[in-house]
């Protein structure tokens, strides 16, 4: 009876420990994203800085690189999600478990659903954009339609732009946090009230969205502050070529 009754206790240590570790590990992965992602931002504007030498080589060099990067960038994410999915469904048995054999399955299946696939193809038509618009802003990049240069150039990695809650922009949120299964970003100290508000299931706030938030999962993971800022600056390139063509009209109205 003893071995019967510690059977389920043993278990269930095991699997804590399992969660908790495979927390860890999703924890430091992530910051190395945001590393990643840090590298990124620099290579972009050595990028820039390269293009308006007209130094057409090191411009090319620097992309290869920057496609290289992206490439790990890619599979840490994968790395990140399938270690996440272990310790989220992990059971113990009575046979070994083989971590590596769980988490290398685990990532083919990621990587057939490609979930990171559309986020670095994202990445790296920004650094090219940032890097075409030093010479020839307003103009679509090679291979584009004129209309299509609205519709890319204001695409972001962010899925809101402004918190469902306070309607605030996501880069004026004094305290953004975002929700570790949707992905959604929120003013903490709002969406925290709005969960205590439900007592008990609250279904994230943004429309059609049926993720069911817990506070615990709702947080400022390393990579949202650098998102936050990369989309900051994105928008505020965008609105140049506005401000330099309405100062171009009043000084032809002045004329």
């Amino acid at each position: 009876m003893a071995s019967t009754s510690s059977a389920p206790r043993t278990s269930d240590a095991g699997l804590s420990r399992m969660k908790a570790a495979a927390k860890n590990l999703s924890s430091d992965n992530q910051t190395l994203l945001a590393d990643i992602r840090r590298a990124m931002v620099v290579m972009k504007e050595t990028g820039v800085s390269l293009e308006r030498q007209r130094n057409t080589q090191m411009v090319k060099e620097l992309e290869g690189e920057f496609m290289e990067l992206l490439k790990s960038y890619e599979d840490c994410a994968n790395l990140s999600s399938a270690i996440d999915s272990v310790g989220n469904t992990y059971q113990p048995t009575e046979q070994p478990t083989d971590f590596k054999k769980l988490i290398d399955n685990e990532m083919a299946k990621i990587k057939r659903r490609s979930p990171a696939s559309s986020q670095v193809n994202q990445l790296l038509r920004q650094f090219r954009e940032a890097i075409w618009n030093v010479h020839n802003a307003g103009q679509p990049m090679p291979g584009e339609e004129q209309e299509d240069i609205v519709m890319t150039s204001t695409q972001n990695i962010l899925l809101n732009n402004t918190c469902p809650l306070s309607g605030k922009p996501v880069t004026e949120l004094s305290e953004p946090v975002r929700s570790i299964d949707c992905k959604h970003i929120y003013e903490k100290a709002v969406i925290m009230q709005y969960i205590r508000s439900k007592h008990g299931q609250p279904v994230c706030p943004v429309a059609a969205c049926p993720k069911i938030l817990v506070a615990e999962k709702v947080v400022c993971d390393p990579l949202l502050i650098i998102e936050i800022g990369e989309f900051r600056t994105m928008t505020e390139q965008n609105e140049r070529p506005n401000i330099v063509e309405d100062f171009t009209l009043d000084s032809d109205e002045e004329d």
